[in-house]
């Protein structure tokens, strides 16, 4: 998604050239290519796939809208499977509409992964609940803490349902550290993504994520709190961001790559 201006093929080729070896994908891209064509073309490059994003949204109160969700949820475990990567992470879903019910909304992902958790694990795929930050608790993600994600988590084995910690989602929480070292313990700390906090954010906020190193997060004391807790996965950088789509894609994950290394080692 850092790049998502270039194609899979540009995408693979670049990473190729730039010693990169491994990319996360979005569901997206990823079926307007074909599945099995993605996952040979990934493969051919020599990388692998880290994460697939996004299974999730599993909120909902109707019925209908309940049962075309685990259809979904099924599929994208399927595909996650299809393209060799043990990882997909889950974006879980807002509030219905008219609803003020926080608690109950968690409570529907809990039922949902009762259903997906064995599922997942006779695929070989862990589902990796991501927190969001709390400004997108209403429309995208009940789950706004790692504790949260973690307290939902715990309910199934840690090789089906662990959590992701994106550090443009919780840098701001003090309860953090202490749950990611808890997620690392218990084997539950599937993902770890970067982005940097910049101020001030876009209208809509959603594509507002900064480059490494523009804002306020401390991203090397993440990357030490994360190794701490025993993390030694991939780390994918996912920045969602307009002027950084608008540039030359190659430019931008040699940007990238640069950043990674200069603000986390």
């Amino acid at each position: 998604m850092t790049v998502k201006q270039l194609s899979l093929p540009e995408l693979t080729a670049a990473c190729r050239r730039l010693g990169i070896g491994g990319v996360g994908l979005w569901r997206e891209p990823v079926r307007s290519y074909g599945v099995d064509a993605a996952a040979r073309l990934v493969r051919d490059a020599g990388l692998t796939v880290t994460s697939l994003c996004r299974g999730g949204f599993l909120t909902a109160t109707d019925p209908d809208e309940r049962a075309r969700a685990l259809d979904d949820n099924r599929a994208a475990i399927d595909e996650a499977a299809a393209l060799g990567t043990d990882t997909l992470v889950l974006v879980s879903g807002g509030l219905p509409p008219g609803s003020r019910d926080l608690t109950g909304a968690r409570e529907r992902i809990a039922d949902a992964l009762s259903v997906l958790a064995p599922l997942a694990g006779e695929r070989g795929v862990r589902l990796a609940i991501e927190p969001l930050h709390p400004m997108y608790a209403a429309d995208r993600c009940v789950v706004s803490t790692v504790a949260q994600a973690l307290g939902i988590a715990e309910r199934f084995p840690s090789s089906q349902v662990g959590v992701v910690v994106d550090t443009y989602h919780v840098w701001w929480d003090d309860t953090a550290p202490d749950a990611v070292a808890r997620a690392g313990a218990a084997g539950r700390l599937h993902a770890f993504q970067l982005a940097d906090w910049t101020t001030p954010l876009p209208e809509g906020v959603l594509n507002g994520r900064g480059p490494l190193g523009d804002g306020c997060v401390d991203l090397r004391a993440w990357r030490e709190r994360v190794d701490a807790a025993g993390y030694r996965g991939p780390i994918e950088v996912e920045l969602f961001n307009e002027r950084l789509w608008a540039r030359d894609g190659v430019e931008v994950l040699t940007e990238t790559a640069e950043r990674f290394f200069e603000h986390t080692r």
